[in-house]
C-alpha cells in the first residue's frame, strides 16, 4: 500500500477550513478526495504544502487571499435596473454571466433590492478571506490509468461518469 503523497496519487484528506478569526467556514463533513500532481483538484499552495507528506501526519496551512479565492475586486459590484430580472429575486440568489470579454462564466450574488435597484456581487463569497486548513492525510493510493488521463478521481468520493 502506498504510503506517501507523490506525483499521480489519489489523496484522501480529513480538514477543517477556519477563516483566521477561528470562525468554521468548511467542517470538513465529507473527507476530500484529489488526484496530486497539478490536476487543479486543489489550491496549488495547499498541493505543495501536501507533496511528500504521509498517511497519518497532520498540519495546519495558511492560505492568504491570493492563494485561495483571490482578493476583493470592487469592480464585480455592478448596480442594475430591477427590470431587468424576474419579479421573485431574493438576495442570496445567484446566476450566471459570461464576462465582458467573452472568456468567463462569472458567479453574481444578488446582495441587495432596493429603490427599484439590484446589487450583484461576482467576487466569490470567500474573496478577499485568508484561510487557514487543518488538514490529516487520511488515505494515499496509485491512481488508476483511466483516472490519469481523465485528470480526476473516480469512484466514491470523486467524479461519476
Amino acid at each position: 500500500m502506498q504510503n506517501e503523497i507523490v506525483k499521480n496519487s489519489v489523496v484522501t484528506l480529513n480538514y477543517t477550513v477556519r477563516d483566521t478569526d477561528g470562525a468554521v467556514i468548511d467542517d470538513g463533513q465529507h473527507p476530500l478526495v484529489y488526484l496530486h500532481g497539478g490536476y487543479d483538484g486543489i489550491f496549488p499552495v495547499l498541493e505543495e504544502t501536501l507533496h511528500g507528506k504521509k498517511v497519518g501526519e497532520s498540519f495546519q496551512v495558511k492560505l492568504q487571499p491570493e492563494d485561495a479565492f483571490g482578493d476583493y475586486d470592487e469592480e464585480l459590484i455592478l448596480v442594475e435596473d430591477a427590470k431587468l430580472f424576474p419579479d421573485n429575486i431574493e438576495v442570496g440568489m445567484s446566476f450566471e454571466r459570461t464576462s465582458d470579454d467573452g472568456e468567463d462564466d462569472i458567479i453574481y450574488r444578488i446582495t441587495d433590492i432596493a429603490d427599484g435597484k439590484v446589487v450583484v456581487d461576482g467576487n466569490h463569497p470567500l474573496a478577499g478571506v485568508a484561510l487557514v486548513f487543518e488538514v490529516t492525510v487520511a488515505e494515499v493510493r496509485a491512481a488508476t490509468a483511466e483516472e490519469i488521463s481523465h485528470g480526476h478521481v473516480h469512484g466514491a468520493g470523486g467524479h461519476h461518469h
